[in-house]
């Protein structure tokens, strides 16, 4: 049984992350429990190491005490994830926080064409980041501009697609595995991905499964994890 020393030497909780809560919930519902059941200080030091959008489930990595010295470590590990994209069709969020502006035709998709555009996205690539994402501009979150319903000009950035694979294929359903680099919005690779076949797509399911190491089937949920204290 962990001790309230464990968790202020340093602790990295793997959680694993349940679908509609931000990364930002998960975590301070580790920290009230470790509060309430296990008497650490209300003040003690607790973060996680990369953010995962409400939508998406999966690994996170949670610091406590002296270990949240190594959240950007952590956070510049390469990370691993599984999910669907919907092809035919688009979202201003890339996914489903919003709803679908525009359809396009799928009748010239087959399986060459998504293997061969597959290829297109291997290495080093520029990305766009969603408007719908916590990045700031001018100060200002990049999705408080768009729900204000603001045009503002994002810059690409580069990141790293070191392995992509078609897991499956259902169209207009196809299943992926990314490993990627710090950075990367799975988000813009599905628009990206649906453009590349001169079409749509949208993400409609994305689970983080490792980082770095460390990998979700090791991982607990946060109310298992609370249950289980003190025990």
């Amino acid at each position: 049984m962990k001790t309230v020393e464990d968790f202020l030497d340093g602790q990295i909780l793997l959680i694993d992350k349940p679908l509609n809560w931000s990364s930002f919930q998960a975590v301070n519902k580790l920290k009230y429990a470790l509060i309430n059941k296990l008497g650490l200080p209300k003040k003690f030091k607790i973060g996680h190491a990369g953010t995962l959008d409400p939508l998406a489930t999966g690994l996170l990595l949670v610091c406590t005490g002296k270990f949240t010295k190594r959240i950007t470590e952590l956070q510049g590990q390469a990370k691993e994830y599984t999910g669907t994209f919907y092809i035919g069709a688009t979202t201003p969020s890339y996914d489903l926080e919003t709803e679908i502006d525009q359809t396009f035709s799928i009748t010239h998709i087959d399986e060459t064409l998504i293997h061969e555009t597959v290829k297109q996205f291997l290495g080093e690539i520029d990305q766009k980041p969603p408007i719908y994402s916590a990045i700031k501009k001018d100060g200002v979150r990049l999705y408080e501009h768009a729900r204000a319903g603001e045009t503002v000009e994002i810059a690409f950035r580069k990141t790293t697609i070191h392995e992509f694979e078609i897991t499956r294929i259902a169209l207009p359903e196809i299943d992926f595995r990314v490993v990627c680099s710090k950075g990367t919005y799975i988000r813009s690779l599905a628009y990206d991905f649906g453009k590349a076949m001169n079409s749509g797509s949208h993400l409609t399911a994305l689970r983080r499964t490792k980082i770095g190491d460390y990998n979700v089937i090791n991982a607990v949920d946060v109310t298992a994890f609370e249950e289980n204290l003190g025990k």
